[in-house]
């Protein structure tokens, strides 16, 4: 033994119970951080939250915007929530863009801001979308958020223009949404296969004035099984006609059939904002867009959209691995909660998060900032339901949260180890750890000083697991070849949380 080595066991020996109390009283507090500087990649589950703008410049959670979904029927969706503007159905790309993204919420974090400037913003659809299939027909919605800044005529949100073949004679078609004495009109023509009153062309007009500077969600839709063309405002019926053979329900239903693939155009001639725009290949203009039904104070709206859903959103974190049996002591998020919204914060610990499912561990209820007790394990978990205010115009905000945990300390090894040849085998022994936190012993060997890789001896790769004894017999070494050992402890309250290893000793086994 070196002299080295015999001074640590007399330093200890002089101060060992200074040192069992303070590895008893004193282990480790420890902290895991997701968000802030360590982003938010680490969760699991998202469900109705986004990346939002938190503190110090940090990405936040918060609640997505109540908008629709994309489903296997959604033709375009334009969100206006991104860098750039895109389809989020990938069914249209881009031709033209004179639309600037704006921090003016209209459904979302952003709105396009519409300069009036006769380019708007034009799409090319492509092969199986609604407006980029030739001779395409079927139930059609067309909905978007609006805020006009002015609403004189000739103000275009909307318009297509093609042509298709009737008895082998070009027809022209279009399709225009425009302002017209305060009002927005929709005009139809030549778009429903045997309709030809009017020259083929189909109005419909809302009923109430536009009032500029206000958000109001439109959205205009036909249905082929009925033949019913009807245009809404905030969820309210303004207009609509039946596009049959008799002007109403029971006649014969003349169908949408859309010629020639062209480009569609998205408020060429508009001064405004405009949100969420989307083309849905089913009938579904029936208030799509989530509501409490209250109507607004000046009665200008008719019903209260709501910018967020009731029933908030829920995020949860990968489940988060840490020394075995570490005890978690509080949870500290940093975030910003307006009158009326919620955050509520849940945690839950176990040793195999293989078999954990949506409600086995039970997730134990925490308040931000107090004390934890009796959630401990080998893994954390965090998760948190976030609430709007009663109207869902507001949303709070997640920037960073910690996790403070109390890590148990390492067990010492043990401070004195030898280790004896026989013929093919070395018997290692050593002094119990006077550490209180050992529960038991392992082995580590190999064939270079350090390095301890070995695989030789019959009783398992290093380490073996001696268990809570002092002195082991590794047999089936190979005689003459020399062989390096040392031991660590493990904790009492998890075998696989190891300690630093003993002083390394060897020996060579030999023939008798």
């Amino acid at each position: 033994m070196s002299i080295r080595y015999r001074k640590k066991i007399l330093f200890f020996l002089i101060f060992c119970p200074v040192f069992l109390w303070y590895f008893s009283v004193f282990a480790e507090k420890k902290t895991i951080v997701i968000g802030g500087s360590a982003g938010w990649s680490g969760l699991s589950v998202k469900n109705g939250i986004t990346a939002g703008k938190g503190r110090f410049g940090y990405d936040c959670l918060e609640l997505a915007a109540a908008s629709e979904p994309l489903t296997a029927d959604t033709d375009l969706l334009l969100d206006f929530e991104g860098d750039t503007i895109k389809d989020s159905a990938g069914n249209y790309t881009i031709t033209n863009n004179s639309l600037i993204l704006e921090k003016d919420i209209g459904f979302g974090k952003q709105s396009a801001l519409c300069r009036g400037n006769g380019k708007g913003l034009s799409l090319s659809g492509k092969n199986g979308s609604f407006f980029g299939t030739g001779n395409s027909s079927g139930s059609f919605l067309i909905e978007f958020w609006l805020k006009p800044s002015i609403s004189e005529n000739g103000e275009i949100i909307f318009s297509w223009r093609s042509s298709r073949n009737v008895n082998d004679y070009p027809v022209y078609q279009m399709i225009t949404s425009s302002f017209f004495n305060n009002r927005v009109e929709w005009k139809f023509t030549n778009i429903f296969d045997g309709y030809t009153a009017d020259n083929g062309e189909i109005t419909l007009v809302s009923y109430r004035t536009i009032i500029p500077g206000k958000w109001a969600h439109h959205e205009i839709c036909f249905d082929e099984e009925s033949g019913l063309l009807e245009y809404r405002i905030n969820g309210s019926l303004e207009a609509l006609r039946y596009v049959t053979s008799s002007g109403k329900t029971g006649g014969s239903i003349y169908a949408a059939v859309l010629g020639v693939p062209a480009d569609i155009h998205i408020c060429p001639s508009f001064t405004g904002n405009i949100d969420e725009f989307r083309i849905v290949k089913t009938p579904v203009c029936e208030n799509s867009v989530p509501s409490d039904g209250d109507p607004e104070p000046d009665g200008t709206m008719g019903i209260h959209y709501l910018m967020y859903k009731k029933e908030g959103g829920r995020f949860e974190t990968q489940p988060l691995p840490v020394p075995g049996g570490s005890e978690l002591d509080s949870i500290d998020a940093v975030a910003d909660i307006p009158p009326q919204t919620a955050v509520d914060l849940y945690v839950r610990g176990g040793d195999n998060f293989y078999n954990w499912t949506d409600s086995y561990p039970a997730w134990v209820p925490v308040e931000n900032g107090e004390a934890v007790t009796g959630v401990t394990g080998k893994y954390f978990q965090v998760a948190g339901n976030i609430f709007p205010d009663g109207n869902g115009d507001a949303s709070p905000s997640i920037t960073e949260i910690k996790i403070n945990y109390t890590e148990q300390p390492l067990p010492l090894p043990p401070f004195s180890v030898t280790a004896v040849p026989g013929d093919g085998s070395v018997t290692i022994s050593w002094t119990y750890s006077v550490d209180d936190l050992s529960g038991g012993y392992y082995v580590y060997y190999g064939e270079h000083p350090g390095e301890y890789l070995g695989r030789a001896a019959a009783e398992g790769a290093s380490p073996v697991n001696a268990g809570n004894t002092n002195s082991v017999t590794l047999t089936g070494l190979k005689n003459g070849t020399i062989y390096y050992f040392a031991v660590s402890s493990c904790s009492r309250f998890d075998s696989q949380i190891r300690g630093e290893l003993s002083e390394e000793v060897y020996a060579r086994p030999k023939q008798n």
